[in-house]
């Protein structure tokens, strides 16, 4: 299975831009689909999370908490992560990742996703 991320571009400060994840395979059913995202010299941070098909529970980091949202189109089999007031410290290469089984404890730990797509960058320009 392969998780085809899209989305990523360059935004102005308070700007908004959209990304887009959709698995290869429209049986793929993980426990969660979260976004991750890595800066030039940092760890890489999670971002947000969303239980697949299940409800959709949803996770976000602290730094993206009441700008950024994440939502899944069950139809289309694809997740979403909307950022909004975007800032220049949200410049990064964004990631897509599924987790097959996770607990809820784990589900920012980047070693509980086991599928990852490519990244998408996304600049933020002051």
């Amino acid at each position: 299975v392969q998780l085809q991320a899209s989305g990523g571009g360059l935004a102005q400060a308070g700007g908004s831009l959209r990304l887009s994840c959709a698995p290869s395979d429209r049986t793929f059913s993980p426990r969660v689909i979260a976004w991750f995202r890595q800066a030039p010299g940092k760890e890489r941070e999670f971002v947000a999370g969303i239980r697949w098909r299940s409800g959709g529970t949803t996770y976000y980091g602290d730094s993206v908490k009441g700008r950024f949202t994440i939502s899944t189109d069950n139809a289309k089999n694809t997740v979403y992560l909307q950022m909004n007031s975007l800032r220049p410290e949200d410049t990064a290469v964004y990631y897509c990742a599924a987790a097959p089984g996770v607990i809820t404890s784990q589900t920012m730990n980047d070693r509980a996703y086991s599928y990852w797509g490519q990244g998408t960058q996304v600049t933020v320009s002051s």
